[in-house]
């Protein structure tokens, strides 16, 4: 009952803004917390976000406690648009939250689609009884929360996506390969599962020859069991289930090596799975939008990709 009421409180404090007029193109970037009671949370007093903020924006955190979902709203809002949901990178350390994150959610709203991006926890053990599936809590929610408001928001509730960068890419295939795993108890009826993934220079397998060090340590700890090495490595869990892929890597890439999108690609055509794989000759990690080399071309790739598949 408790469950209930919160659910009709939240959903009518999005009403009254909707009808304000907050998420109008005046005011694009709101922010709404992710949970009422965030699971399996331990309260460590000393354990507090950590902001760097340029010219009062955002450019990345750490140390992240409470979830949010920073709302993008397209100027021309029409009925049933597409909406994705962005996970920025950082390693499971930090999210390089401007680069990877609101600048990418301006970009979409420029093609008439809605953008959330969502602080989430990184993996923590001072603050979550299960560091491992912390992460993977909050994007789960996050597509529960945006597929629950659909209609309020004019979102097509088939035409939800996840996006992430690196780090942000392992939890966005993890969310598309691990969306049933009940690692927590909603209050939402809707699936978790996202309709597309976009996938940037991501993280995907935590196997030891490929994956990055930094993020397998980060999620999994400093000296995981086979069975959890196996279980996060998400080119192994793919299933004629797992959502369409579009996938970008630059084949110079030393940081995040690009065998983890190939190998991702290759699992889903096996798997039936529609997918497009990008693997320009240079860019490095970390481009975000695209500022060097060939790598700059995959937001125009990206475009035809999401017209090719009806999401824009």
């Amino acid at each position: 009952m408790k469950n209930k009421k919160t659910q009709l409180l939240r959903g009518i404090a999005l009403g009254f803004l909707l009808l304000c007029g907050i998420f109008s193109s005046s005011a694009q970037n709101q922010v709404i917390p992710l949970w009422n009671k965030i699971p399996d949370e331990i309260k460590a007093a000393d354990y507090k976000e950590k902001e760097s903020i340029t010219d009062g924006k955002l450019q990345s955190t750490t140390q992240v406690t409470i979830p949010t979902l920073s709302i993008f709203i397209p100027k021309d809002a029409k009925p049933n648009q597409t909406a994705v949901i962005i996970c920025p990178g950082g390693g499971y350390m930090h999210l390089a939250f401007d680069k990877e994150g609101t600048k990418v959610a301006e970009w979409f709203n420029s093609l008439g689609i809605v953008a959330f991006v969502l602080k989430y926890r990184l993996p923590n053990d001072l603050i979550m009884k299960n560091k491992i599936v912390g992460p993977l809590q909050d994007a789960q929610e996050a597509v529960r929360y945006v597929r629950q408001n659909a209609a309020k928001l004019n979102i097509d509730p088939n035409k939800i996506g996840i996006l992430g960068f690196s780090a942000g890419g392992h939890l966005a295939s993890t969310l598309s390969t691990h969306y049933d795993d009940k690692v927590y108890e909603s209050t939402y009826k809707v699936s978790a599962r996202p309709d597309f993934s976009i996938l940037m220079y991501p993280v995907i397998s935590m196997e030891n020859q490929i994956t990055h060090k930094g993020s397998q340590t980060n999620l999994l700890g400093s000296n995981p069991s086979e069975d959890l090495i196996d279980s996060y490595s998400n080119e192994k869990k793919v299933t004629s289930k797992t959502p369409p892929a579009f996938l970008i890597h630059a084949t110079d890439d030393t940081v995040v090596i690009p065998e983890n999108s190939i190998n991702y690609y290759l699992a889903l055509k096996k798997n039936g799975v529609k997918a497009e794989l990008h693997l320009y000759e240079k860019g490095g990690h970390g481009f975000g939008l695209g500022v060097n080399d060939t790598s700059k071309f995959w937001t125009r790739d990206c475009v035809e990709w999401l017209k090719a598949n009806g999401y824009n």
